[in-house]
């Protein structure tokens, strides 16, 4: 023992192997022994550890076939209808989502459904690989609401959970003031804190599906997936499109300068000092540092990690104010902590 935790050593762990017969005769291998060996000087590793690696394995195996069987083509993708089919029926084995009214489940699934697009299907190809759906955490996350004692804190976050999804499916309902089911872009216009401008807004309704100019739920999703994910690269994708006006695969000062213009009239509406475009292009370009001097690739604006600042300070009003008070609200921050300790 260290501490509480069991360890053991290699020659154990192989006879540990053989007394645990045929069935477990693949974990219990020096490549497995290896991979969780870590700092220990006696060269031992964690039970606890080998253990949680071996649930894992057999999790991956048994969901691995779980997806197998809804993939009709028999090709190792799925497609959106196959991927609706299998979250809906996983719903009833996720204790959490018990409260969720049947006539819910398609806007849940639909929901659900989305993050796994939007963000393994970059190329909008209409499938996605069970590989990939394995890989990411997306999985971890829908399966975490098994968890019956699953804290507040984690369905906030969570974008599965129940009050996750009603959160987005009743911002979708408010927006909608003529109750069609539909957005139009004066209805989108109060999405957030109301503050994107009319030219971005303009530019979602130019490159999104649209129904006779209006957004259904789905496209909803994508736009607020991209809008709350702006650090994650499918959702710089997303809004580059947008913002690469002519199409060109790169931002230059006259892309730039289209946007900012409008920034600069929202503020003049509602009073705020003007502020110099050559100064924000400048910021811009210093921060996302191009490879080109003189024009922004997605590829740069990722390799930044800029990109959430430099979309936010494009597109919405509130997001450029918060950019440029970003020290004063430090130091009121800060001025609050203080007062708080004392």
């Amino acid at each position: 023992m260290i501490g509480e935790e069991a360890m053991i050593n290699y020659e154990n762990f192989l006879k540990v192997g053989e007394k645990a017969g045929p069935k477990c005769k693949q974990f219990f291998t020096a490549k497995v022994f290896a991979k969780l060996l870590h700092t220990d000087s006696y060269g031992r590793i964690s039970i606890m550890q080998f253990f949680n690696y071996v649930m894992r394995k057999v999790w991956l195996h048994q969901t691995r076939i779980g997806l197998s069987l809804y993939d009709v083509a028999g090709q190792g993708y799925l497609r959106e209808s196959d991927l609706e089919n299998y979250i809906l029926e996983l719903i009833p084995t996720l204790p959490q989502l018990d409260g969720l009214e049947k006539s819910f489940y398609s806007f849940y699934v639909c929901t659900a459904v989305r993050k796994f697009f939007f963000f393994l299907d970059p190329l909008r190809t209409g499938k996605i690989k069970i590989q990939d759906i394995l890989a990411c955490s997306f999985l971890d996350d829908l399966l975490e609401l098994r968890d019956e004692e699953l804290s507040k804190e984690s369905q906030e976050t969570n974008w599965f959970s129940a009050p996750s999804a009603l959160r987005v499916y009743g911002q979708y309902l408010n927006l909608d003031k003529d109750h069609n089911g539909m957005l139009s872009k004066e209805e989108l216009s109060r999405y957030g804190t109301a503050t994107m401008t009319n030219v971005f807004l303009d530019r979602v309704f130019q490159e999104c599906l649209t129904y006779d100019g209006e957004m259904d739920y789905k496209t909803y999703l994508d736009f607020v997936l991209a809008l709350e994910n702006r650090k994650e690269p499918a959702a710089l994708q997303y809004i580059f499109k947008l913002l690469d006006i002519e199409n060109k695969g790169y931002l230059n000062v006259f892309s730039l300068n289209y946007f900012f213009r409008a920034i600069q009239e929202l503020m003049k509406i509602h009073g705020q000092d003007p502020v110099s475009f050559q100064d924000v292009k400048d910021e811009i370009f210093d921060m996302v540092k191009p490879k080109d001097p003189l024009k922004i690739s997605l590829q740069d604006l990722i390799n930044s990690n800029q990109g959430d600042t430099v979309t936010t300070i494009l597109i919405d009003l509130n997001g450029f104010w918060t950019y440029e008070n970003r020290e004063a609200l430090v130091a009121n921050d800060e001025n609050s902590a203080d007062l708080d300790d004392t």
